[in-house]
């Protein structure tokens, strides 16, 4: 039986141009939604975001930007150690812009989440049970 995978790091939350500050990130991948991670965010025992990511995207963001959405994700150089950047868009704004955020994650260390997950279920062999999730959209579940 395959297991789930949890991992807690610290990222940094960019405010504004250049201000970075530490958030908590819990990335968890259950085998039974195996092309989806989850990713949460929180700071001083708040979630302050929720997001459901393609586990793939997640592995192609650490080697090549990936994302046109409400999720961008490109690896980037910061002195010797190699991040992850993580632009996430948000509701709209009364004015017409939208929630903005930006975070910083050690690629190393998601690769290594990212490894936990294809250990659990490798890539290729994730099976989806087709009738199980037209039972859940038909029924609202």
């Amino acid at each position: 039986m395959n297991s789930m995978v949890h991992k807690t790091l610290v990222v940094e939350l960019q405010a504004g141009v250049t201000d970075r500050f530490p958030v908590l990130a819990h990335l968890s991948y259950d085998p039974a939604d195996p092309f989806a991670v989850t990713l949460v965010f929180s700071h001083d025992g708040r979630v302050l975001a929720r997001w459901q990511l393609d586990r793939g995207m997640l592995a192609d963001g650490l080697t090549r930007p990936v994302g046109t959405g409400d999720v961008r994700l490109r690896p980037e150089s910061r002195g010797v150690g190699r991040e992850l950047r993580m632009e996430f868009l948000g509701e709209p704004h009364a004015d017409g812009g939208r929630h903005h955020a930006v975070v910083f994650a050690w690629a190393g260390t998601v690769g290594d989440f990212l490894s936990g997950t294809f250990r659990s279920v490798p890539p290729g062999s994730e099976e989806t049970r087709l009738d199980d999730f037209l039972t859940e959209v038909l029924t609202g579940r």
